[in-house]
C-alpha cells in the first residue's frame, strides 16, 4: 500500500521553495494541491498538513473538520490576522521561517516514517547491585511484545554482561553498543530498527521486540546516543525499556531525562534499602515519576511497605519469589514469558507506564 504524503497548500511561491527544500532534507514526499476543495479529498488521510495564512482561512471558510498535526508556516514574523486563521482551521503549531526550519524538519521526518502514536520511554534501575533490575526491564518489554506491542529494550549498563545473554539471543546477528556510531542528533526509526537484534520472545502477540545490548566487552553508550534511541523509539511508537546501572553515569541520566516513568526495583532487606536510598534521591531529582517494586523474600520479616515508608516512594507492587527463575534465565528463558510473579509484576510495571503517558496526554 502506498504511504500517505504530507498535504501541502501554500501559494507564496517563494514560501512553497522553503518547505520544498526542507521536506526534501526530512526525505518526506509531499502532496500539493491547489485549493481547499482538492485538500478535502486526502484530509483526513494525510499524515501531515502544511498550510500558508490564505489556504489556512480558505480551508476553515469550506469547513474542513478539525484533526491533528495542521501546521500553519509563515515566513518572517507572524502577524496577528494569521494567528486568528491558525485558531480557526485547529491548527497545532504556526511555524516561522527560517527561525523554525529544525522544527519543521522533525515534523516532515515523523511524517515521512508515519508516525501517528507516540510511544513511551521506562527507566527500571536498582536499588543495590543484583537487585533484579535487568531481568525485571527485560520482563516489561517481553509482556509489551505478548501484548502486540513494538518494545525496544535498551541495555545502559556496560558492566552488566549485555541484556543479549539474559535473553538468550548472545548469536543473533544485529549491532550492540560498540558497533553503533551515533551522536546527538535525529536517527531514522526503520533504520535503527533494521540494524538491531531482534530476538524471539514468543508470546503469541503480534507485537516484535528489538535489542541495543552491551557487550561483553568495549564502552557504554554515550549520554547523546541514549537520547537519539530513545527519541527514535518513541517517535516509532515503541515501548521502549532502558535497564540502568544504579549508579547515575552520563548515559543513565540522559536516560532518566528522557523517561515517562523510572521503576527502581529493591529486595525487601534492611541493607538492600539503604542503598537504595540514594539512587532513591538521583532518581526524583530527574522528573519522571518514581514507582516502587519490592522483590522477595524478606528475610528479617521487612514488609514492602516498610521499604516503601523508608525511601518516600509510592509501592507499585510487591513481587513474590519465583522458583526456577534463575534456572530458567540460564536456559536462555526469556524473562515474563508464561506466568508468574514475575509476569504479574512486569504487567504492574507496564499498566502504570500506560497510566502514566495515559495522564499526560489527557493534560
Amino acid at each position: 500500500m502506498e504511504q500517505p504524503r504530507a498535504l501541502v497548500l501554500v501559494a507564496d511561491g517563494e514560501l512553497l521553495d522553503d518547505v520544498l527544500r526542507l521536506a526534501a532534507a526530512a526525505g518526506c514526499e509531499l502532496e500539493r494541491v491547489p485549493d481547499a476543495s482538492a485538500a478535502r479529498l486526502r484530509w483526513a488521510s494525510a499524515p501531515l498538513v502544511l498550510l500558508d495564512e490564505p489556504a489556512a482561512q480558505n480551508c476553515a471558510r469550506a469547513g474542513l473538520a478539525r484533526r491533528p498535526r495542521v501546521v500553519v508556516v509563515s515566513r518572517g514574523q507572524t502577524a496577528d490576522g494569521l494567528w486568528q486563521h491558525a485558531v480557526a482551521i485547529g491548527a497545532e503549531q504556526v511555524v516561522e521561517l527560517p527561525d523554525g526550519e529544525a522544527w519543521l524538519v522533525s515534523a516532515l521526518a515523523d511524517a515521512a516514517e508515519g508516525v501517528s502514536n507516540r510511544g513511551r520511554v521506562l527507566a527500571v534501575v536498582g536499588g543495590r547491585g543484583g537487585a533484579g533490575a535487568s531481568v525485571l526491564a527485560a520482563a516489561v518489554a517481553v509482556t509489551g511484545v505478548a501484548d502486540g506491542e513494538r518494545a525496544m529494550l535498551v541495555d545502559c549498563d556496560p558492566l552488566g554482561g549485555g541484556l543479549d545473554l539474559l535473553l538468550g539471543a548472545e548469536e543473533v546477528r544485529g549491532l550492540r553498543w560498540p558497533d553503533l556510531a551515533l551522536s546527538e542528533g535525529r536517527v531514522p526509526a526503520a533504520s535503527l530498527r533494521s540494524a538491531l537484534p531482534i530476538p524471539a520472545v514468543g508470546g503469541g502477540g503480534a507485537g516484535e521486540l528489538t535489542l541495543l545490548s552491551c557487550d561483553r566487552s568495549g564502552s557504554g553508550p554515550r549520554p547523546g546516543a541514549v537520547a537519539s534511541v530513545l527519541d527514535a523509539g518513541r517517535r516509532a511508537g515503541e515501548t521502549v525499556v532502558c535497564d540502568l546501572p544504579r549508579y547515575p553515569t552520563e548515559a543513565a541520566l540522559a536516560a532518566l531525562d528522557n523517561a515517562d516513568l523510572s521503576v527502581l526495583v529493591v529486595p525487601a532487606e534492611v541493607r538492600s534499602t539503604a542503598a537504595a536510598a540514594r539512587v532513591a534521591s538521583v532518581l526524583s531529582q530527574r522528573g519522571a515519576p518514581v514507582r516502587l517494586v519490592v522483590r522477595g523474600p524478606a528475610p528479617g520479616g521487612l514488609s514492602p511497605r516498610d521499604v516503601a515508608g523508608a525511601l518516600g516512594l509510592p509501592l507499585l507492587h510487591a513481587m513474590r519469589p519465583q522458583p526456577g527463575l534463575a534456572r530458567a534465565l540460564d536456559r536462555g528463558t526469556p524473562p515474563g514469558a508464561g506466568r508468574g510473579p514475575l509476569a504479574v509484576a512486569a504487567r504492574a510495571v507496564l499498566d502504570e507506564l500506560h497510566s502514566q503517558t495515559r495522564a499526560e496526554g489527557s493534560g
